[in-house]
């Protein structure tokens, strides 16, 4: 599994790396993270890097790579068997999950793109009192240029390993 962080991100959990991974075979193994504050609040969007499909959580307490990856993973598995994708987690990504690999953010047009959605998100945590669990829902249902006009959540669903 590939986690790409962000060097913001690297800094805080004390691993910035040093290189930029190839694509993973498969994309449901391959994720992009991001810290950003909204108010006085930390969040970790966790996007995967192919579909955008996003996942938040908040970021406080957060402080190194280890506990960093167990809230990704238990977060990306709330968020997925909320959304109906159970099956996709256990069978595609656990199993790959046990071996996490930290990169450095793919390209820009992915980093663009999460700009964007936590441009909304900071929107929406300043506007209405709402979870990062809800403002999930709310992300993987917009429709992104990047994506063709289609939602992360449609994208996600479309996905075949190569």
């Amino acid at each position: 599994m590939i986690m790409r962080v962000t060097a913001r991100l690297g800094k805080r959990i004390g691993h910035v790396p040093a290189q930029v991974l190839p694509p993973a075979s498969n994309p449901f193994t391959d994720w992009s993270a991001h810290v950003f504050p909204a108010g006085r609040t930390q969040y970790i969007i966790i996007a995967n890097t192919v579909s955008l499909y996003s996942v938040l959580m908040h970021g406080e307490g957060v402080t190194d790579n280890s506990v960093f990856l167990k809230r990704a993973m238990a977060s990306l598995l709330d968020t997925l068997r909320s959304d109906g994708f159970g099956f996709i987690f256990e069978r595609l990504i656990a199993p790959d999950a046990f071996k996490v690999f930290l990169s450095k953010s793919l390209n820009r047009s992915v980093t663009g793109s999460m700009g964007d959605l936590v441009y909304q998100a900071k929107c929406c945590f300043g506007r209405e009192s709402i979870t990062p669990f809800e403002m999930s829902f709310r992300l993987n249902g917009t429709p992104l240029s990047r994506l063709g006009h289609k939602s992360p959540r449609e994208t996600f669903h479309r996905l075949k390993i190569s």
